[in-house]
């Protein structure tokens, strides 16, 4: 199929026939653009060879020569005989083999383990060969290791290109990636889809071009250059790859823009529980109250990103959302990822707009049939104004009578189909306006990741502390001092003051982690049995966290002892010191979000991290990030250093299309080159942004819309 065949049918050829049997599908290798964007790891240099008198160990080299000798299992003299192997079995026979290939300057073994017969076949006296690897020093002088075999040919010039290595998996060999690459370069539609003038500012090659020499880069080629991605070659695949991404999210930002959604107008609501607030906002909190008051009135669909440091105030900014929304007869969802963190929530914001007259509803999945069936018919009948939940409240069985606003808390935590069932198709009897979406994260997202991957979303920040917050202190603490920290708890307490401990829990070993709970709970209680010393996870029943939670709440608990459970949305400010054991497991994000649930009051708090050393270097680096910054968005830039985007945001549960060559850190120039050519792009014709977005992303851009 030519390149304008491709172009007509949109791209999608069929695959190179070197996939026929579907096995490629397994390196997620389908269309043959797949296959032109599959570039190597490394690359061998097999344009040149070298004499072997002289090679040195260590060296990476290309030699050619004559098989002189040939042993199999250290038996001189060619390949065992069929009574050897009878004896010992064929495998063991063939285990070792080893050859002597010389050249008019001395010579080399070449030694294999479990040689295949091709190789037994290539390597018999008198045949001459090339081989590629590395020089080790053996017992009886250098040798390769299963060095790269191919016969030589005399009429058969050398490549004059580095030799592609891909990626690959058991089963599908080099030989057969190589072709299926190369038929893919002959099928793809490469033909230019970015501007003219994009390339010319910058000297870069074509899109054909640059990947046909990320496939063979020519000989004198810089290996280092390559590896760091900085050739001209790569440059322009990775702009590539950041317009296609800055054109998804512009696009998808376009049609979100031409959603219609109910105008929530009214402020009689939200004036009111302005007044009854018992504290006063932030400069910051009545900045963000302002854009997303703006966006509620406007008649077209809010998606928008609060993002605030631990403690920085957001729910009482979605409170003032919500009272808005309600005050102009319109339903109201809060989603949050936890039964805890929504019980937070519906503890919190009861007691703001309950007095007002809004109908609070609470559905998570725990709740019993009967309860669970009367709330939904509730909300189904509009007699309930605010549901608060879990992600019961995006099954088939939740429908709302007229849902205005949909507020999602930690928002990365949920998938694209929940997040997108409570944003579209649940407005209820007017089904032709959507419900306006605020989503919600105390997780700061660093600059270059917001240009990259909220690029169509509206973000408001909060980055001011309510007053009367104050730093906590962190100290790192070996694990064979818990004698100590159990006396700092005794201190704490008799100050008044209240004590988290939390353990770790992690899914690969929960049952293990669940116990490391209740043995620190039973620790605890047998070395201070002067204290209340209560413990929750997320085995526990409903009915028994809440009680336990409450109980805490109110003082009457003096230490909490729980898994990870209570990481977010956990209000208690007396609470002044918190343990986490076996820190060493968290990661940044999760240590920072779980200290913040002390350092919520007046007092002076203290965060321990309890450490079970030995811990890797890189917990170590984590713990010392931790120790030394309270600023929640240098944190997030140094996890987004340590993690890679995909793990930073949930790429799992995002659903986003991930970058696969571009480097935030390395690449921020181009991203901001491919913001300002991807506009330019949406101005003009529309075919090449067609082409482009489904040449890097094929159906995945609508995954954006979540």
């Amino acid at each position: 199929m030519t390149a304008d065949a491709v172009a007509r049918s949109g791209g999608r050829a069929q695959a190179p026939a070197a996939t026929g049997s579907g096995r490629f599908a397994r390196l997620n290798l389908k269309r043959p653009i797949d296959f032109a964007l599959h570039v190597p790891l490394r690359y061998e240099n097999l344009t040149t060879t070298q004499a072997i008198r002289g090679l040195l160990p260590g060296q990476t080299v290309q030699v050619r020569g004559t098989v002189t000798q040939v042993d199999a299992d250290g038996l001189p003299g060619g390949l065992p005989g069929p009574r050897f192997a009878a004896r010992h079995g064929r495998a063991k026979a063939m285990r070792t083999l080893v050859a002597t290939l010389a050249d008019d300057s001395g010579s080399i073994a070449l030694r294999f383990v479990n040689a295949q017969s091709w190789m037994r076949n290539l390597l018999t006296p008198g045949q001459r060969i090339l081989a590629h690897g590395v020089v080790r020093g053996g017992v009886f002088g250098l040798e390769l290791v299963h060095p790269t075999l191919r016969g030589d040919e005399p009429d058969k010039p050398l490549p004059s290109r580095l030799t592609p290595v891909y990626p690959t998996v058991a089963g599908i060999s080099q030989a057969a990636v190589r072709s299926a690459v190369r038929e893919g370069l002959q099928q793809a539609d490469l033909t230019e889809t970015l501007p003219a003038a994009a390339l010319t500012e910058r000297d870069l090659p074509s899109f054909a071009a640059a990947l046909r020499d990320l496939h063979g880069p020519p000989a004198e080629s810089s290996l280092e250059a390559i590896e760091a991605r900085t050739t001209p070659a790569w440059e322009r695949v990775i702009l590539d790859e950041l317009v296609a991404q800055q054109l998804a999210l512009v696009r998808a930002r376009q049609e979100r823009d031409a959603v219609t959604a109910p105008p929530l107008a009214s402020v009689s609501l939200q004036q009111r529980l302005r007044a009854n607030l018992p504290f006063k906002l932030t400069g910051a909190q009545e900045r963000v109250v302002a854009e997303i008051d703006h966006d509620l009135g406007t008649g077209r669909a809010m998606h928008r990103l609060l993002q605030g440091d631990v403690g920085s105030g957001k729910t009482v900014v979605a409170a003032l959302a919500a009272a808005r929304a309600i005050g102009s007869h319109w339903q109201v969802a809060l989603m949050a990822p936890t039964e805890i963190l929504a019980e937070q929530h519906w503890r919190k914001l009861a007691p703001w707009l309950e007095p007002l007259g809004v109908r609070i509803a609470w559905l998570t999945g725990s709740l019993r049939n009967a309860e669970k069936r009367a709330a939904r018919a509730a909300i189904a009948n509009g007699e309930i104004d605010l549901a608060i939940g879990t992600h019961a409240l995006v099954e088939d069985s939740t429908a709302f009578a007229r849902l205005g606003l949909a507020i999602v808390d930690e928002q990365h935590r949920f998938g694209v189909a929940q997040r997108l069932a409570l944003a579209a198709g649940k407005a209820g009897a007017l089904d032709a306006l959507r419900p306006h979406l605020l989503m919600m994260s105390a997780t700061p997202i660093p600059r270059t990741l917001a240009m990259s991957y909220c690029a169509d979303l509206d973000l408001s920040v909060i980055d001011e502390r309510p007053p009367g917050r104050t730093p906590v202190l962190t100290r790192i603490i070996g694990a064979d001092r818990r004698e100590e920290v159990a006396q700092r708890i005794r201190h704490a307490v008799a100050d008044g003051r209240q004590v988290y401990w939390v353990c770790p829990l992690i899914e690969e070993s929960e049952a293990l982690d669940l116990q490391t709970a209740i043995d620190t709970h039973a620790w605890l209680v047998a070395g201070l049995p002067e204290l209340t010393i209560g413990l929750v996870h997320g085995r526990a029943a409903p009915v028994e966290k809440a009680a336990t939670m409450a109980a805490f709440q109110a003082g009457t608990l003096n230490v909490l002892v729980s898994t990870t459970v209570i990481e977010v949305g956990v209000d208690v400010p007396n609470a002044s010191l918190m343990i986490i054991e076996h820190a060493e497991r968290f990661g940044l994000s999760q240590l920072h979000q779980l200290r913040g649930r002390v350092g919520r009051g007046a007092a002076a708090s203290v965060c321990v991290l309890l450490v079970h050393y030995p811990a890797s270097a890189l917990a170590k680096q984590r713990l010392a990030i931790i120790r030394d910054t309270q600023d929640g968005f240098e944190i997030a830039r140094r996890d987004l250093q340590l993690r890679g985007p995909g793990e930073f945001l949930g790429a799992r549960q995002s659903g986003l299309p991930m970058l696969r060559f571009a480097d935030l850190e390395r690449d921020a120039g181009l991203l901001e080159r491919a913001r300002q050519i991807a506009r330019q792009m949406l101005t003009s014709d529309l075919h090449p942004v067609e082409r482009h977005v489904e040449r890097w992303f094929g159906q995945r851009p609508a995954l954006v819309r979540a």
